[in-house]
């Protein structure tokens, strides 16, 4: 059986390109596909010399960094990391594409070369996350932030698709981010999407709170790729400040030091549970590839368990089940009404 290829861009995010280089000599030993590093060459094949480490290595001397215009930049530069690599994935050169670089460039690269699943008509970043009933899943953590009804619609189909695939947990419940559990409430646009998600066959669990995001209620959290990334933000700002709080609290008596003593191995496993480098990356689904965004700020551990992300959907073949159910839920005629109105 012929062994996927796995892309990696080397020149995105914060730590780049050493980072992603470890991270990838890490995921040798673990994944069982082959890595192709995409980056400048010359760079590349200097650092490896370090390492004593063989990969395939695709040129693309320019990059693209995290604060330039995701647009102009992928228009401007093609010889980039991130338009490489999915043209690399368009023509079917790589199976997957792996980038911990600029979010909106990797989306705008990936929407106007991959395109979309038939049916699609915007992607979304889908984040899985822990709770305390096990774990969630977040669409959409960044990609689209002027959302319409459809495109919510469509999140939700695609969470549930992904995450009965991946979790294995048949018709996962489905929330929609909203200021209060009332279907009322909100902006028109959710309270269409709420209507929408009531005729669909999703196993809709109703409006979601913020503050009940953690609370595992709902499976497959929906959202605009604004709210979503405030979101995941201010949950990932708010986990790192209270550990911190609490050790330092705990620090300040014999007690309290005694007590850290005698559990550090359960904050270890806690840590871990919530560390986003344990996750690796997300996937942004409805493009027509399969596309792992990771988190700027990613180590070679990080980058390491998004490529196993990456070889873990290879084997999955979501994007016709995807494809099927989106279809499926678009043709219904009381949700095309709503839609048509």
């Amino acid at each position: 059986m012929n062994k996927f290829k796995i892309g990696i861009d080397t020149s995105g995010g914060d730590l780049a390109p050493l980072e992603i280089i470890k991270g990838a000599i890490l995921a040798k030993k673990e994944v069982d596909q082959e890595i192709v590093l995409i980056g400048d060459k010359e760079k590349l094949e200097e650092e490896l010399k370090k390492y004593k480490s063989n990969f395939a290595i695709v040129n693309a001397p320019e990059k693209i960094s995290m604060a330039e215009a995701p647009v102009s930049a992928v228009r401007k530069k093609r010889k980039s990391s991130i338009v490489t690599g999915c043209q690399l994935l368009k023509k079917r050169e790589i199976d997957a594409f792996v980038s911990c670089g600029n979010t909106g460039a990797v989306v705008c690269a990936s929407a106007l070369i991959l395109r979309f699943i038939e049916g699609i008509e915007r992607p979304g970043i889908a984040l899985m996350f822990p709770t305390q009933k096990g774990i969630s899943l977040l669409i959409d953590a960044g990609a689209n932030i002027d959302c319409k009804p459809i495109h919510l619609l469509q999140y939700g189909v695609m969470a549930s698709v992904y995450y009965s695939t991946v979790l294995e947990k048949k018709e996962p419940t489905v929330g929609l981010l909203n200021i209060g559990e009332e279907a009322s409430k909100g902006l028109e646009l959710l309270k269409n999407t709420h209507k929408l998600f009531k005729l669909s066959s999703l196993n809709f669990s109703g409006n979601i709170e913020a503050k009940s995001i953690l609370s595992g209620n709902s499976d497959c959290i929906v959202c605009d790729g604004f709210v979503g990334n405030i979101a995941l933000k201010v949950l990932e700002g708010s986990t790192e400040a209270m550990g911190k709080l609490f050790i330092e609290f705990m620090k300040k008596s014999l007690s309290g030091k005694l007590g850290l003593l005698l559990a550090k191995g359960n904050l270890k496993r806690l840590k871990e549970s919530i560390d986003y480098s344990e996750y690796g990356g997300a996937p942004l689904l409805g493009v027509d590839g399969v596309v792992i965004i990771g988190h700027g700020r990613s180590d070679a551990k990080a980058v390491k368990n998004a490529i196993r992300v990456a070889a873990r959907e290879l084997k999955r073949e979501l994007n016709e089940r995807i494809r099927e159910k989106v279809n499926e839920t678009c043709q219904d005629s009381r949700i095309r009404q709503i839609l048509a109105a």
